[in-house]
């Protein structure tokens, strides 16, 4: 019998030591160094009941590959689609992390039944009624999906080389356990080896896997990093459980950009997609009321309006208060100071309080315009027009500076009934015959001039 050999894994970041110690010196954390089993043992090859010889890879010359595009597999779901960059790209590996309850496996198990591929959606975690049951409520039919409930990657394999489906779904990663890992399920060596069992199958057969996984409490996927690097593309699906709105981004995509998002809003029956987060972004109150102004950013190739709140009040204690949601805190300082040094506003004393709403978190500069002019409403006490729309950036020396692809921004406050589009002086427009009105203004003071 072969001597089994064992060796020792940081249950947080993955990395491997020849001896067990308190603190791991990679991540600096305590008490997270576990002992594990390795087997040293000849593995099979994904087609355990097949003899299939390995292949040898010849390099080639550059100018010798092909380069035609891979051919996507759309998903009949926009939002994804957009994400993903067009589609589902043959042989890939799709990592989606998120939340326990946020809509991972409802989200999956939706998208397996929309399908026009034969789908299999392996669940380590519910049995096939439970499935059932979750299919029932989405009220989707089809005919393709085939469900499996295992967690070996053995038999899992071998109904793979009897239904041979055009997509795999596993739920989820963590569940998996290989049979030339003896460690228990969930273990650092355990994901790695399903995950490079999964990653071989997908590369040579040509079939998409998605996978579904945990998110640590500090809210990083769980397992070593090394699953992050190992797979294509890597999606995080976030959203507060006081909402009902889903946001699906991309963090990590080797076939298209990773700064598109899509939106989906929790239902009853599943997740609807949001072709137009404008109008969930953007209050329906008919009342104006002062303190709010909206701002066109983009995420990715999507233009958005969204809703900015403020509210400047005196401060009751000594220090004033700065507090945000959805809006970075040190920015905000930052615009406060520029206010108070450049434009002559006095707010050094009162408490500021800021709000993105719709529950989404916005990093474009491009909104600071409108958190001046919603700050400068709350501190008069004057309420902006709802026909009023901005994009712009803020700089040190209270000057207003351009920001990009302005055009499309504009475009898409047009289409939403906008009146009066605020933009730098300094950007150039290219739009012709707009129905809507473009004030260009350099400095804080015509922007006040203008809206009080």
């Amino acid at each position: 019998m072969a001597k089994v050999k064992t060796t020792f894994f940081c249950q947080n970041c993955g990395s491997q030591f020849a001896k067990w110690q308190g603190q791991c010196t990679s991540c600096k954390q305590w008490n997270t160094i576990v002992e594990e089993v390795i087997q040293k043992e000849v593995k099979a090859n994904w087609q355990s009941n097949e003899k299939s010889k390995s292949r040898v890879s010849k390099p080639t010359l550059i100018h010798e590959i092909s380069s035609t595009t891979e051919k996507r597999l759309p998903t009949s779901d926009q939002e994804l689609d957009r994400v993903l960059g067009g589609g589902i790209v043959p042989g890939s590996l799709i990592l989606l992390g998120g939340e326990p309850g946020i809509g991972k496996s409802t989200l999956l198990l939706q998208i397996s039944l929309k399908l026009p591929y034969k789908t299999l959606y392996v669940s380590g975690e519910e049995s096939q009624k439970q499935i059932k049951m979750r299919a029932e409520r989405i009220s989707q039919k089809n005919s393709n999906c085939f469900v499996l409930t295992e967690t070996k990657t053995q038999n899992i394999f071998k109904q793979i080389g009897e239904i041979e489906p055009d997509i795999v779904i596993i739920d989820s990663i963590q569940t998996l356990h290989s049979d030339y890992i003896e460690s228990s399920a969930g273990s650092i060596s355990q994901i790695r080896e399903c995950t490079t069992e999964l990653i071989k199958f997908a590369k040579e057969s040509g079939t998409p896997v998605l996978l579904i996984g945990h998110i640590t409490k500090d809210g990083n996927i769980a397992g070593p990093k090394i699953l992050e690097h190992m797979v294509d593309t890597v999606l995080q699906f976030e959203g507060d459980r006081n909402h009902v709105y889903r946001i699906l981004r991309s963090l990590k995509n080797r076939f298209g950009s990773t700064s598109e998002l899509g939106i989906y809003e929790m239902l009853s029956d599943g997740l609807r997609e949001v072709s137009n987060p404008s109008e969930i972004l953007i209050s329906k109150n008919a009342d104006e009321l002062s303190g709010t102004a909206i701002a066109a950013t983009l995420e990715g190739a999507r233009p958005l309006m969204i809703e900015i709140q403020a509210l400047v009040s005196t401060a009751v204690y000594g220090t004033p208060q700065r507090s945000t949601t959805g809006y970075n805190a040190k920015r905000l300082n930052m615009l406060l100071a520029v206010l108070e040094k450049r434009a002559g506003f006095k707010l050094a004393a009162k408490d500021v309080f800021l709000n993105i709403t719709g529950g989404i978190s916005i990093d474009d500069t491009a909104i600071d315009l409108a958190v001046i002019a919603a700050i400068l409403s709350s501190n008069e006490d004057e309420e902006i027009s709802k026909a009023d729309c901005f994009a712009a950036e803020i700089g040190l020396a209270g000057e207003i500076r351009p920001v990009n692809r302005i055009d499309q921004r504009i475009l898409e406050a047009e289409k939403l009934g906008f009146k009066r589009f605020f933009a730098s002086k300094h950007n150039k427009i290219s739009l012709q015959n707009t129905n809507i009105e473009i004030v260009l203004v350099s400095r804080i003071e015509d922007l006040v001039s203008h809206l009080f």
